[in-house]
């Protein structure tokens, strides 16, 4: 326990954390009061309005996506019907798969943009170099896939060839089938990591630099309200660009606030 509490450590300092989550220290184990459900940030309470996700284009391979996607009444019948599905030529080119990893149940959903070569090889997101540091951003604000405390997706469920960046035709036939993954999963939060699943689920144009820091909100029409969502930095991106770790550590602390202010609801539960 020491040993991973001080990497922990050791991770935050040499990302320059100068804030620490609380100013005193909390008893988060404690039997906390009782409240009511959170409410995601309104526009008339100075939040972002609510961000529908993008319709995708009908017709051929996406309306298929579209039909299968909603036929899957369940978690493992989403995963078969993408198993089955044909109309993504990744899944010729792909060894694997790679449909989800973590407790279903978690609070916390994050997506990621697609596999790469060695969660292509194992079948399960975020198991290379950037899963490894994943885990220890995780960590570092005292959250575990192991623990059940987040679920962990991709836009992309096939590697493109040569860990290529995808294409509009691709994400938008995959896309029918994360949302239904995120509607079937009901998190409570969203953590969407790098470009491609924020723009795509978002409909946002900005990069992920400019995108990221800030709260957003996905509406769903299967959904009673929206999802809060957070763009952040993608582990890989910040493999390829260290001096990136100071922002990705800011949005882990928005998260980590977050989390904490739904702990009451989800004891009640």
């Amino acid at each position: 326990m020491r040993s991973e509490l001080g990497a922990a450590l050791a991770l935050q300092l040499a990302w320059g954390a100068d804030e620490a989550l609380e100013e005193d220290a909390q008893d988060r184990f404690a039997e906390a009061a009782p409240a009511g459900r959170e409410r995601a940030p309104s526009a008339r309470a100075g939040g972002p309005a609510p961000q529908a996700a993008p319709a995708a284009p009908s017709g051929g391979a996406v309306a298929r996506a579209e039909a299968a996607a909603a036929a899957a009444g369940t978690l493992a019948a989403l995963r078969e019907a993408l198993a089955r599905f044909d109309g993504c030529a990744l899944r010729e080119t792909a060894t694997n798969l790679v449909f989800a990893d973590g407790d279903p149940s978690a609070p916390v959903m994050l997506i990621g943009e697609g596999p790469g070569s060695e969660e292509d090889r194992a079948g399960l997101p975020f198991v290379g170099p950037s899963g490894k540091l994943l885990d220890r951003m995780l960590a570092s604000i005292g959250l575990s896939r192991v623990r059940g405390e987040i679920y962990i997706t991709n836009v992309l469920p096939w590697r493109p060839p040569g860990n290529r960046n995808p294409t509009d035709a691709e994400i938008a036939v995959c896309l029918p089938f994360l949302i239904r993954h995120i509607v079937l999963a009901r998190p409570r939060l969203l953590v969407l990591a790098g470009g491609v699943p924020a723009r795509s689920l978002l409909g946002a144009r900005e990069g992920i630099t400019r995108l990221r820091g800030r709260w957003r909100e996905l509406a769903l029409p299967e959904l009673e309200a929206p999802i809060p969502a957070l763009p952040t930095l993608h582990p890989a991106y910040l493999l390829r660009n260290p001096g990136a770790k100071r922002d990705a550590w800011s949005d882990l602390l928005m998260l980590r606030r977050r989390y904490d202010g739904m702990l009451p609801q989800m004891r009640q539960n």
